[in-house]
C-alpha cells in the first residue's frame, strides 16, 4: 500500500495500526467538525492519528445529515496537500458504493476500500471487485453474505473462503490485495452467546492465514470492548489482550485509536487475568469476575469505595437491604447462605425474601419508594428465586403460597405492554403470582388460560382505541362463559368512564379500572381479601352506576350540528403563495439505519419519567426535593443503556417520508402521483368536529388545511412512518434471561422515546429541507418539544383523525412494511411498538385539535366515502360516537 510513501506488509511486518478517529461514526468530535464545515480542525485530528503511530488513516463520512460524497471528496482533496497526513495510505470507509468510488478518484498512491462483501450476492460482489481492481486498490472484505454477518468461527471461515475463491478465481483479484475482516463483536455483554465472539475471531484468523494464501486480516478492535463504554482503562486492557492473541494468530492490521493502546505486559496482573478470561472465554463466570474489578480501574484508577458495612449484618437483614436497594452483586451468595440455614429452600422465599418484599411494598405504598426502585427490587427477587428453584425442585417441595394468581394479557391486535409489565412487577413484589401472556392475545386464548392456571383475576391491557372494543368483547365472553372472577382494565386509552359505561355493563363480575401501577396493589388486594371483597365490589358497582347516570345527563346537555352544518362552519383558510409551497423533494425518501446518536439529541425526557410513574417536567424533576435523587439515578441508568444501544447498534431506526401534490375534496384529501399530479394516488379521509361551537369558532377537519380542488390551486401534503424498535426482541431476551425486568421496561421505554424523537427529527428535516417551507427555522430542542414551529403531523387513530384504518392508506402509499419493516396488526397497531406514523400539513394555520364526539350522519357519510360497511365503520369509531350504536 502507499500514500506518498510505501507501506509494505509481509510476514516480517509488525502489526499495522489503522487510525480510527477521522470517522464521523467513530468520533463525536470529528463528526461535529465536519458537520460545521470546520475542515481545518478535522485535518488536525487526522494529523494527530499519524503522529500517534497510525500507519493507515480510515476516513468515513457516512452520516444521514451530511452529503457524504461531497464531504469525502473535499476532505481527501485537503489531505492531498498535507504531506504529514497523505504520506500514509488512505482507507476509504463507507457503506455506499458511490462514496467509495468518489474517494478512489481522489487519493494518490494505493489505498484501501472498506468494504465489499457478499451481502448483496455474488454478482454485485464481482462487479465491485472488478472496479476496485481497475482502480488498483486493496479491499477490506467483510465476513458477510446473503444470510447476514458471520458471528461464529465456522461462519467466519466459510464466508471468507468463499469470498477468496470468487475474488481470486472468478475476478482475478490479487490475493495480496484481499484484507479480510471476520467481524469483531462485543464480549462481556451478559449474553451467553456473545462469550465466544473474541476467541472465535482469534481462531478464525489462524485458519484464514493457514488456508487462504497471501490474504491479510483486519478488524475494528474497539468493537470488542463496547460493553465497557465509559471505562477507558478497562476498554484499553481488553484491546491490548485481544490484539496480543489475535496478532499471535496472524492478524495483520486493525482499526484502533493509535494514541490509546495499553501495553500488554504493563497491565495490572489482576486486570490482565480477568480480561484474558473474558477474551479467551476461559470460564463461565468471566464476565461477572471482570465486572467485580472494573470499577477499580475507571478514570484515575483509584478504587471506588463502597460502604459495605451491611455485609456484616445477619443474612436475613442483608437480603432485605439488597431488595430495598436493588443490589444484585451479592444475592447469589446471600441466598445460598440463607438456604443452608433454613430447613427447606422454600422457607427462604416464604421467610426473609418475602419479608424484604413486604418492606418494599410498604415503602412503595407510603410513597417512600418510587417505581424504578421497585422494579430493581423485583430483579433482585427474581435472581434469588432463580438460585433457589433447582433446590426446591430437587426435593419436590411445594411452591410459595401467593396471595392470589393474576393472569395478564395485552388484547388482540395491540402490541403495547410497558404499563402491563410494570403492573406485573409491582404485583409480584407484593406476593401475587402473575402469569403474563404477552401481547396480541385473542379472547378465547385468555379465557382458556385463565381456566388452566385457575386465575383469581384477569387483567387486560391496551393502548390503541380498537383495544377498548376488544376489552368489551372479552368481558362479554367472560359473562357468556360463566366466569365470575374480577376483571382489571388498564392502558393509556382506558378510563374509569369507559370502564363504567362500556365494559362493566356486559359483565356481572367486578370490573375495575386501574389507573397506574401504584393503584393495582390495593385494588387486587381488596378483590382477593375475604374480608374486604364484598364491600369493595359493592362500592365499585355503585360508583360505576353513578358514572353512567351522570354521563347520561352530561350527554343530553351538549348540542351537535349535522355534518352538513358542520361543513358550512368549517375553517376558511387563505391559500395564497405564502401558505402553499411546493416541496423541494417530491415523492418518497427512505431513511435506513438512521444514526441513533443523532436521534438521541431530539429526546423528550418528560414522557419517559411519566412512563415510570414519576410525574414532573424534565429537567426540573432531577432537582425535585422528594424524587430528584431517584429520578437522577433513573436518568443515569437510561443514559448508560442508551450509550450501549447507540454504540452497539442494538436498535435500528428506519423511516419513509412521502411528499405529494394534493387537494381537498370536501372532507377528503386527494393525493396525486408525479410532479404534475395528473393521476390520483390515494385518498385520505378526515373527520369533522360536530359539537356546536361559539360564534366565530370553526368546526375543524384536517382537510381544511389543504387547498380545495375547486379553487384550482395545487397544494401539497405528506405522510410518514418511523420506527426505532427494530431489533428490540433480542435485547429483551437478553434481559429476560437474567430476570431483569428493570432492563426490559427500560429498553421498551427508551425505544418509544427514540421513535418519538425520530419523528421530531424527521419533521424538522421535512420543514427545513425536503419540503423546505421553513428553511430559516432555528429552534432549540425545548422549542421543538413545545411545537413552536409551523405545520403539524397528526397521527391516525388520535384526536384529530381518530380512525386507525387510515393507516392502511399510509402503508399502501409509502410501501411502509417493505421499506421500513413496520407492519400493522389486525387492530392497526404498529409493530414494532416503538413506531410513529401520520400525515404532514404545512399551512400556517394548521393546528392540532380533537374531533370530539360525532353523529350517526357523519359515520354513515364517512363509511360511504371509505367504501366500508356502516356497522364495521361504527365499530372502528366506537369511542367517538355521540350516540349509542345499540
Amino acid at each position: 500500500l502507499s500514500g506518498l510513501e510505501a507501506l509494505n506488509i509481509g510476514p516480517e511486518s509488525l502489526f499495522v495500526n489503522i487510525g480510527e478517529r477521522a470517522n464521523v461514526a467513530g468520533s463525536a468530535k470529528f463528526k461535529r467538525l465536519i458537520m460545521e464545515g470546520n475542515y481545518d480542525e478535522a485535518l488536525h485530528i487526522a494529523r494527530q492519528q499519524v503522529e500517534n503511530g497510525a500507519q493507515i488513516i480510515d476516513i468515513n463520512m457516512d452520516e444521514a445529515m451530511l452529503d457524504g460524497k461531497k464531504a469525502m471528496v473535499e476532505f481527501l482533496h485537503l489531505i492531498s496537500s498535507e504531506p504529514e497526513i497523505c504520506k500514509v495510505p488512505i482507507m476509504i470507509d463507507s457503506s455506499k458504493w458511490e462514496i467509495l468510488e468518489a474517494g478512489l478518484q481522489c487519493i494518490q498512491g494505493k489505498g484501501v476500500v472498506n468494504s465489499i462483501s457478499l451481502k448483496e450476492g455474488e454478482e454485485e460482489f464481482k462487479k465491485h471487485a472488478k472496479l476496485l481492481k481497475r482502480y488498483g486498490a486493496a479491499a477490506i472484505v467483510m465476513a458477510f453474505d446473503e444470510e447476514g454477518q458471520a458471528d461464529s468461527y465456522k461462519r467466519k471461515v466459510e464466508i471468507c473462503s468463499r469470498s477468496y475463491r470468487v475474488l481470486t478465481e472468478d475476478v482475478g483479484f490479487p490475493a495480496e490485495d484481499i484484507i479480510f475482516d471476520p467481524n469483531v463483536f462485543a464480549v462481556a455483554t451478559g449474553i451467553e452467546e456473545h462469550d465466544s465472539y473474541a476467541i472465535d475471531f482469534i481462531r478464525a484468523v489462524k485458519t484464514i492465514k493457514e488456508t487462504l494464501p497471501h490474504a491479510l486480516i483486519s478488524g475494528g478492535v474497539s468493537n470488542v470492548s463496547f460493553s465497557f463504554r465509559g471505562n477507558n482503562p478497562v476498554r484499553e486492557a481488553i484491546h491490548s489482550v485481544f490484539l496480543y492473541h489475535a496478532i499471535k494468530n496472524g492478524m495483520d492490521m486493525g482499526i484502533v485509536n493509535a494514541g490509546q493502546l495499553a501495553v500488554y505486559d504493563e497491565l495490572p496482573a489482576e486486570l490482565k487475568e480477568r480480561v484474558e478470561d473474558v477474551v479467551l472465554n476461559k470460564r463461565e463466570d468471566a464476565t461477572e469476575r471482570l465486572l467485580e474489578v472494573a470499577e477499580k480501574y475507571r478514570g484515575t484508577g483509584e478504587v471506588v469505595k463502597e460502604d459495605l458495612e451491611w455485609r456484616s449484618w445477619p443474612v436475613a437483614k442483608r437480603l432485605e437491604h439488597a431488595l430495598v436497594k436493588g443490589v444484585t452483586e451479592y444475592i447469589d451468595e446471600d441466598t445460598e447462605e440463607a438456604r443452608k440455614e433454613a430447613d427447606r429452600p422454600i422457607h427462604v422465599i416464604e421467610g426473609p425474601l418475602m419479608a424484604g418484599m413486604n418492606v418494599v411494598g410498604d415503602l412503595f405504598g407510603a410513597g417512600k419508594m418510587f417505581l424504578p426502585q421497585v422494579v430493581k427490587s423485583a430483579r433482585v427477587m427474581k435472581k434469588a428465586v432463580a438460585w433457589l428453584l433447582p433446590h426446591i425442585e430437587a426435593e419436590k417441595g411445594e411452591g410459595v403460597t401467593a396471595k392470589g394468581k393474576v393472569l395478564m394479557a395485552t388484547v388482540k391486535g395491540d402490541v403495547h405492554d410497558i404499563g402491563k409489565n410494570i403492573v406485573g412487577v409491582v404485583l409480584q413484589c407484593n406476593n401475587f403470582d402473575v402469569v403474563d401472556m404477552g401481547v396480541m392475545i385473542h379472547t378465547q386464548a385468555i379465557l382458556d388460560k385463565a381456566k388452566e392456571v385457575k386465575a383469581d383475576i384477569v387483567g387486560l391491557s391496551g393502548l390503541i382505541t380498537p383495544s377498548l372494543d376488544e376489552m368489551v368483547h372479552v368481558a362479554s365472553e367472560m359473562e357468556r362463559q360463566d366466569f365470575d372472577i374480577p376483571l382489571l382494565i388498564g392502558g393509556a386509552t382506558t378510563s374509569k368512564a369507559h370502564t363504567a359505561l362500556k365494559i362493566a355493563p356486559v359483565y356481572s363480575g367486578a370490573v375495575v379500572h386501574v389507573h397506574d401501577a401504584s393503584k393495582s396493589v390495593p385494588a387486587v388486594s381488596s378483590l382477593i381479601s375475604a374480608e374486604q371483597r364484598s364491600e369493595f365490589i359493592a362500592s365499585l358497582k355503585k360508583e360505576q352506576e353513578n358514572a353512567r347516570v351522570n354521563y347520561g345527563r352530561k350527554k343530553s346537555i351538549k348540542n351537535y350540528l349535522s355534518i352538513e352544518e358542520a361543513r358550512v362552519n368549517g375553517a376558511k383558510l387563505d391559500f395564497s403563495d405564502d401558505n402553499v409551497i411546493k416541496p423541494k423533494k417530491m415523492g418518497l425518501t427512505l431513511f435506513e439505519d438512521y444514526s441513533l446518536g443523532e436521534i438521541r439529541k431530539y429526546l423528550d425526557w418528560t414522557p419517559f419519567f411519566i412512563a415510570w410513574e414519576m410525574k414532573g417536567k424534565f429537567p426540573q424533576i432531577l432537582e425535585n426535593p422528594d424524587k430528584g435523587g431517584e429520578a437522577t439515578k433513573l436518568y443515569d441508568d437510561a443514559n448508560k443503556l442508551l450509550d450501549r444501544i447507540v454504540a452497539e447498534k442494538l436498535l435500528k431506526a428506519s423511516a419513509v417520508v412521502g411528499l405529494f401534490p394534493a387537494n381537498s375534496a370536501g372532507d377528503d384529501i386527494e393525493i396525486y402521483k408525479g410532479e404534475d399530479g395528473s393521476e390520483l394516488a390515494a385518498v385520505f379521509h378526515t373527520i369533522r368536529q360536530q359539537e356546536e361551537k361559539k360564534e366565530g369558532e370553526p368546526n375543524f377537519a384536517l382537510a381544511d388545511f389543504v387547498a380545495p380542488k375547486e379553487k384550482g390551486i395545487r397544494d401539497y401534503c405528506g405522510a410518514f412512518a418511523v420506527t426505532a424498535g427494530l431489533g428490540i426482541e433480542k435485547i429483551i431476551d437478553e434481559f429476560e434471561k437474567t430476570h431483569d425486568e428493570y432492563g426490559t421496561i427500560m429498553v421498551k421505554a427508551l425505544a418509544d422515546r427514540l421513535a418519538e424523537a425520530f419523528a421530531e427529527l424527521l419533521h424538522e428535516k421535512v420543514r427545513k429541507e425536503l419540503w423546505g417551507y421553513a428553511e430559516d427555522e432555528d429552534l432549540a430542542n425545548d422549542e421543538l418539544i413545545h411545537e413552536k414551529y409551523r405545520g403539524i403531523r397528526p397521527a391516525a387513530g388520535y384526536p384529530a383523525n381518530p380512525d386507525h384504518t387510515e393507516k392502511d392508506i399510509i402503508w399502501s402509499l409509502l410501501d411502509v412494511e417493505k421499506k421500513t419493516g413496520i407492519w400493522l396488526t389486525e387492530s392497526k397497531a404498529m409493530y414494532p411498538a416503538a413506531s410513529v406514523s401520520g400525515l404532514y400539513f404545512s399551512h400556517r394555520r394548521s393546528r392540532y385539535f380533537g374531533a370530539g364526539k360525532i353523529g350517526r350522519d357523519q359515520v354513515e357519510d364517512y363509511a360511504k366515502r371509505k367504501g366500508m360497511p356502516f356497522k364495521e365503520m361504527e365499530g372502528w369509531l366506537a369511542p367517538w360516537l355521540n350516540y349509542d350504536p345499540q
